[in-house]
């Protein structure tokens, strides 16, 4: 029986398949948003990337032009969960269905950073941030404390160089996670644990006088850790300033901005931790060097003052001892002839004694004397003040007379006021049709500028 040719299924062609699946897909879903994990991602010399997207069960090949390429910030690695944004097409060439990517992004690192920027605005309300708060370094702590993983290379690091600068510096670390879900809570506890070595008594001498916070580089999920709102907040409690060195120079966490001073590695953080023992040593030379001096010019000038001193008290005890041989001498000859002594003191009693009775009979005359004299000068000053005085008073009331603005209007002159009472000195203060009041030496006159 002969098949009717309306029947027959259409015949395609291979491109014109293809052609029209394209359409399909680019009515029914272009455009199209996908998340999944990256895989075989390769960049061609032209500077296209082509790689494929996928989950657990499927997988879709994608191609990223050099222009949509061009504009990626971050470089995508397999395994890496992404959203790509783009259009469903079919590849005519080999008939396979694929994506054309139009942008990339990380999968929840927007998410995350809405969330880093939330936290990071409510702890810069309460004051965390505030560089009010921010403590200066010791330039020589007593001991350093760490907080890290043991197991970490930023330990290595800081340790290396603390080692190399200040070896002389005890060194405690308290371990705990820095990566996982359970690491913000292990950290605060570490930070806890260490603020007890921070006091004078704490069990372990000498005391903690700076602590780093410390971890290496990685992905924001990586150091995510260091976002968390409880761990800020024990920053924020710290007795002694803290050093946070996370991630790379790029890398910012909300730790960084609680703590004293943000370092951008853990090995600058080790670094700023003390001064460096070698310039420790030579401003201790520099200064034994000038104490040195100072104590070799002091003892020269104490040295030339003993010697001067010396001199002159020799020359002065010698002549000392030549007035005391003197006085003895003296004494002697006169205790050797007691009778003649008692004579002349006799004799020079007699003649003192005229003299005092005559002196002191004066000296009472004199007094006398002084004293009218005194009564004299002090009642005749008296009435010379009483009369200044007055004609001080006199002039005075005179002055106080001219100057009475009384007199002034006697005169003929007036006093001009606005309705307020503020005085008019002025031609410009005046305006036509205002009110004026015009004080004479009899009363007060109303006026009224005409022009």
């Amino acid at each position: 029986m002969p098949v009717n040719d309306d029947l027959k299924p259409r015949a395609w062609t291979v491109s014109a398949l293809c052609r029209a699946m394209a359409d399909t897909l680019d009515a029914q879903f272009n455009p199209v948003t996908v998340r999944g994990e990256v895989s075989g991602f390769s960049r061609a010399a032209s500077g296209h990337c082509y790689f494929s997207i996928k989950d657990d069960t499927g997988q879709i090949r994608c191609a990223m032009f050099r222009r949509a390429a061009s504009l990626m910030d971050f470089a995508p690695r397999d395994g890496e969960l992404v959203e790509v944004r783009g259009r469903l097409g079919v590849y005519e060439a080999r008939g396979d269905l694929q994506l054309v990517v139009e942008s990339m992004a990380r999968a929840g690192q927007g998410a995350l950073f809405e969330q880093f920027l939330r936290l990071k605005a409510k702890l810069e309300a309460e004051g965390l941030f505030d560089p009010a708060h921010k403590r200066l370094l010791p330039a020589q702590p007593r001991a350093i404390g760490v907080v890290t993983s043991p197991g970490a290379a930023a330990w290595h690091d800081v340790m290396t160089a603390l080692q190399r600068r200040v070896p002389h510096i005890p060194v405690l670390m308290v371990p705990a996670l820095v990566q996982g879900v359970s690491a913000a809570a292990t950290l605060a506890q570490a930070l806890l644990n260490l603020y007890a070595f921070t006091a004078e008594d704490n069990p372990l001498s000498p005391p903690v006088d700076v602590i780093l916070l410390v971890r290496g580089g990685g992905s924001m999920e990586d150091l995510w850790s260091f976002n968390d709102e409880n761990l800020a907040r024990v920053i924020a409690q710290s007795p002694v300033p803290l050093i946070c060195g996370v991630g790379h120079e790029t890398d910012f966490t909300i730790a960084d901005f609680v703590a004293d001073v943000r370092a951008p590695t853990p090995t600058a953080a080790a670094e700023m931790a003390a001064t460096d023992r070698g310039v420790a040593l030579e401003v201790l030379s520099v200064l034994e060097h000038r104490l040195t001096r100072g104590l070799l010019r002091q003892q020269d000038r104490q040295a030339q003052r003993l010697d001067s001193v010396a001199a002159r008290w020799g020359v002065g005890l010698a002549r000392q001892q030549e007035r005391q041989v003197q006085r003895l001498n003296a004494m002697a000859t006169r205790l050797s002839r007691p009778q003649a002594l008692l004579g002349q003191h006799s004799q020079w009693l007699d003649r003192l004694a005229p003299r005092l009775q005559a002196g002191v009979q004066s000296q009472a005359i004199g007094s006398g004397h002084q004293l009218t004299r005194l009564e004299d000068r002090l009642s005749f000053n008296r009435g010379q003040q009483v009369q200044q005085r007055a004609q001080r008073l006199e002039r005075a009331a005179l002055r106080l007379s001219s100057v009475d603005p009384r007199q002034v209007l006697e005169r003929g002159y007036a006093w001009l006021s606005d309705e307020r009472g503020q005085a008019l000195t002025h031609a410009a203060q005046f305006q036509a049709g205002q009110a004026v009041r015009a004080t004479l030496a009899d009363g007060e006159v109303p006026l009224k500028v005409q022009g």
